[in-house]
């Protein structure tokens, strides 16, 4: 998006330099990263990539002062994982950005959604350094936000994830996390904060008190748990516990489990709301509403291009070309839908339909001019929010590619696409 440096870092690009970077990332991690990194960082202007962190804490501070829509919110928790002790707020969100072209002609970022869970801020460090060696950008190109350098980013994130705990008594906890792609990330992250990495299964629970095996194989207490482990993925593959996750354990967490769906993808109806909508929000409804209710109008009224439902042409086979298909609960754009049609909506129960959203599609705007052609990029804000302290943009990570889905699982087959980083001229 900065032409200068794009012109430069594609005529100084070298095969072997991407080669470098992904030995670089490899031998950093401490395992082969298996989704697909793209040959390219990109250079944003600073000021693009803070209207993107303030937008995001402004939508996350409307929510949190919407009694109605945490009451609402509260609703969707599942039973069996509305866990006990609940924090104040999220230690962790994240926000994804779309690129779109205004009828003005200038470039403005569009809500993809906004989500109060970890991302892979230890990896994410680890890729823009490796970026910065393998391809030997200028110093002057920033790539940390809120002020932070990297050991001011370390110790946030240390103090986020500890909080007043020794490190030993501090476990990131995930589901089979030596087979999950974010690897790569729990070991930079082990590595750096002293913790031990666990599978949820095999946490021990002892009186009020959860414990893990140490190397020796004594049994640790748990203090605190940084928690990676998705609720989805744990209903998707049915998993039992080995201790009830609602109970009131002796236990703190890092990334309370409850506010993976308190901010989740069941915001976006709600912040863009008549009288109350943010403009990088696009509209959006529930499923049910849409079929049921106000939905379909409350859409219109917002612009967004819809089919006749009356006349000879409509019916089940009716297509909403600006429409998405979105499920509530779900990781890593699964269960996306675009462009369904009215007999794909009215397949779903109505008992769950209030888990889905339709949302106005957004065209990403190809902004990133590259040797296989231009290429459009998703800009996720990692933030960062201590007990106790303030909620603070930390560092960006990005998506490049070239098909209608922006996540790693895409552009499989494709060069110049994939996981990527964000630097910015810090004059």
């Amino acid at each position: 998006m900065i032409r200068s440096l794009r012109k430069q870092f594609n005529e100084r690009f070298r095969p072997e330099s991407y080669i470098d970077l992904l030995r670089t990332v490899d031998q950093r991690c401490g395992t082969p990263v298996e989704y697909r990194v793209a040959e390219t960082p990109v250079f944003v202007p600073l000021a693009m990539l803070e209207q993107m962190a303030e937008a995001g804490i402004e939508l996350t501070q409307t929510l949190l002062g919407n009694p109605a829509y945490l009451a609402a919110a509260r609703q969707a928790i599942p039973p069996a994982y509305n866990v006990a002790g609940e924090s104040a707020h999220p230690n962790f969100l994240t926000a994804d950005f779309a690129l779109v072209r205004e009828s003005n002609g200038e470039l403005a970022p569009r809500l993809v959604e906004i989500q109060a869970f970890p991302s892979v801020y230890g990896y994410q460090d680890v890729l823009s350094a490796a970026y910065r060696q393998a391809f030997d950008l200028p110093q002057g190109l920033g790539r940390f936000l809120g002020g932070l350098d990297e050991a001011s980013y370390w110790g946030l994130l240390r103090q986020t994830v500890l909080g007043n705990h020794r490190a030993k008594n501090v476990v990131l906890m995930e589901l089979d996390p030596q087979n999950q792609k974010t690897l790569p990330d729990f070991n930079v992250t082990a590595q750096q904060l002293g913790i031990a990495v666990v599978d949820i299964r095999s946490l021990i629970p002892l009186g009020d008190k959860l414990h893990y095996r140490g190397i020796s194989g004594a049994l640790v207490p748990i203090h605190r748990i940084y928690n990676r482990a998705i609720a989805d993925e744990l209903m998707a593959r049915k998993v039992k516990l080995p201790f009830d996750i609602t109970h009131p354990w002796d236990v703190e967490w890092a990334g309370h489990p409850n506010w993976y769906f308190l901010i989740s993808k069941f915001s976006v109806p709600w912040l863009c709301r008549p009288g109350s909508g943010h403009p990088v929000v696009p509209p959006a409804v529930f499923l049910d509403a849409f079929l049921e209710g106000s939905g379909r109008a409350d859409l219109a009224a917002a612009g967004v291009e819809l089919p006749q439902e009356t006349g000879p042409d409509a019916g089940p086979e009716t297509v909403y070309r600006e429409l998405l298909l979105k499920p509530l609960f779900s990781f890593a754009g699964k269960g996306i839908q675009f462009e369904p049609s009215r007999q794909d909506l009215e397949s779903i129960p109505e008992a769950e339909r209030k888990n889905y959203l339709l949302q106005q599609r957004m065209r990403f705007e190809p902004t990133i001019d590259t040797p296989k052609g231009m290429t459009q990029a998703e800009i996720r804000i990692l933030y960062l929010w201590p007990d106790g302290g303030a909620l603070t943009p930390a560092l960006s990570l990005v998506r490049l590619g070239r098909g209608k889905m922006m996540g790693v699982d895409h552009n499989r087959n494709q060069e110049w696409v994939g996981a990527s980083a964000a630097f910015f001229p810090q004059d």
